[in-house]
């Protein structure tokens, strides 16, 4: 299973009404993380796991459920999160 499949099986968790994930990682060549394999993922996502929620929760949710990953494989993660009624 490559990174972006692991991203979206582990945030399948927050039961994702939309889930929008683009690699970017072609844009970072040469740079630090880029070199140490890390990619550069873009990442727009909506669930009502989010209801109430601050901005800064709603990222804290995501790197939950995404655990070890931000810790190698995932370098930078660019989020956009909504629930089904901010759209």
């Amino acid at each position: 299973m490559n990174v972006a499949e692991q991203i979206r099986d582990r945030l399948a968790q927050l039961q994702p009404v939309s889930l929008e994930l683009v690699d970017e990682s072609s844009k970072h060549a040469g740079h630090a993380g880029a070199r140490d394999g890390g990619g550069h993922y873009q990442l727009t996502i909506v669930s009502a796991a989010f209801t109430g929620a601050t901005r800064i929760s709603r990222h804290r949710m995501i790197y939950a459920a995404l655990g070890d990953l931000m810790r190698g494989p995932v370098h930078a993660l660019a989020i956009e999160a909504f629930t089904p009624d901010e759209l």
